[in-house]
């Protein structure tokens, strides 16, 4: 345990017993755009049925640089990634403090709470040749882990609300300028925070799992000897459309680690999180979808200082797994197989 670290669940300990829906005001801005050091994003992703995937972020202020902007990757069945990140003012960004209403430049989320249980998204991101325009319907209660927000020190915190777990997507996608009719599932979730991440954390993993009758989302967040290297542990799983469990309480293994000249980095092949009783869930990595070295993103001084004086090697990698679900629920045993994306963060 760490005293300088508060995560928020319900409890009783690292879990949260009773499951508390999440409000649209969740979803909607949190920070003070003209406070320095803010950060606050919205993330959509989408696997379609024709093969490709999507992926779309709105940033009220880059997690990293601060700039205010949006991006569009996508990767072709192909396995070719097309990736524009597009920076405007702060002034552009249109943002409500009660709804995930959100617009940036012509790209915009709306946020349709009609149904209050599986509110629709209409998701816009058009710049040259590339773009889409998605509807996403919630087929999953919305969840936060605890409060939906850790304390570092006394006054730093990070905010993370999963509005929508698991969605049906319907709409378009826009490709070299040609518009492709898909259906497919998708996913959205929305950070916050008011200090520098990189600063205290060395690495963490994050990913989610769609299978017949289960969700699941996990993270895990390795802190540095600043935070006495303490894990920040995220575990949700829903069966059909309910949340049945919230928690921080698991282990994680990790196994087989490979290095990758692209990322400059190693990742582990397996990934085996153990929870309840005789609970498991194992991934198997079967190929990188991508990687990235992270200094690339920094301006030429900045990366020379964090790669000389520093001695940072920040990395990105978005893997391609195959998934073994065992769980055992009121008296009933599921074993479940897959494919699904999952990511890994290096800043240190």
């Amino acid at each position: 345990m760490s005293t300088k670290i508060k995560e928020a669940w319900l409890g009783p300990g690292r879990k949260d017993d009773q499951i508390k829906p999440i409000k649209p005001k969740d979803d909607a801005l949190h920070i003070d755009m003209d406070k320095k050091g803010t950060r606050e994003w919205w993330y959509f992703d989408a696997r379609l049925d024709n093969g490709y995937t999507v992926v779309g972020f709105f940033r009220a202020k880059h997690e990293r640089t601060g700039k205010t902007g949006i991006e569009i990757t996508i990767y072709k069945p192909n396995g070719e990634k097309i990736q524009k990140v597009i920076d405007f003012l702060h002034s552009d960004l249109k943002a409500s403090h009660d709804l995930s209403n959100v617009q940036i430049g012509k790209n915009y989320i709306k946020v349709d709470y009609s149904n209050n249980e599986f509110p629709t998204y209409e998701v816009f991101l058009d710049e040259g040749e590339y773009g889409f325009h998605l509807k996403y319907t919630a087929k999953v209660h919305g969840w936060k882990p605890g409060k939906g927000y850790i304390e570092f020190g006394k006054s730093n915190q990070f905010g993370w609300v999963i509005a929508l777990p698991r969605a049906d997507v319907e709409g378009t996608i826009k490709v070299n300028n040609d518009t492709i009719q898909v259906k497919g599932i998708g996913y959205h979730d929305h950070n916050w925070l008011n200090f520098n991440f990189a600063l205290i954390i060395d690495y963490w993993y994050w990913g989610r799992i769609y299978s017949d009758n289960f969700t699941v989302i996990f993270a895990y967040i390795k802190c540095n000897k600043k935070m006495d290297n303490y894990p920040i542990q995220i575990l949700m799983i829903a069966k059909n459309e309910n949340v049945i469990l919230s928690t921080g309480e698991y282990e994680m293994f990790q196994d087989d680690f490979e290095y990758n000249e692209k990322a400059g980095n190693k990742y582990p092949k397996v990934l085996t999180f153990n929870f309840g009783d005789s609970n498991k869930i194992i991934l198997n990595v079967q190929e990188i979808i991508d990687a990235t070295n992270l200094l690339y993103e920094l301006g030429p001084i900045t990366r020379f200082l964090a790669k000389n004086l520093l001695k940072l090697k920040p990395g990105y990698f978005r893997l391609n797994s195959k998934f073994q679900l065992n769980i055992h629920i009121d008296g009933k045993s599921y074993i479940e197989k897959g494919n699904t994306l999952h990511e890994m963060v290096i800043t240190k």
